[in-house]
């Protein structure tokens, strides 16, 4: 069986799109960075760096789980642009 390269659009920047969505929701329920990373487990710095640095840091994807549990929206939420 032949396989071949098929073509998709991957967003470039989905990484600064999660991180945007991450500071937006966390502003609206009003969480501060040292307490949203408290609840997750997540030191202070990783996080501010994260939601700073338009997401170049990275975030794991149990740590994003747990970050949509604190906030009370679904995963899909911060995907949104």
């Amino acid at each position: 069986m032949a396989t071949y390269k098929r073509d998709f659009n991957f967003d470039e920047n989905i990484l600064e799109v999660i991180s945007s969505n991450v500071r937006k929701y966390r502003k609206a329920k009003n969480i501060t960075q040292e307490q949203l990373a408290v609840d997750i487990d997540m030191s202070y710095d990783y996080l501010r760096r994260f939601e700073s640095q338009n997401g170049k840091e990275g975030i794991s994807l149990m740590s994003l789980y747990k970050i949509s549990v604190v906030l009370e929206i679904t995963m899909d939420k911060f995907f949104e642009k």
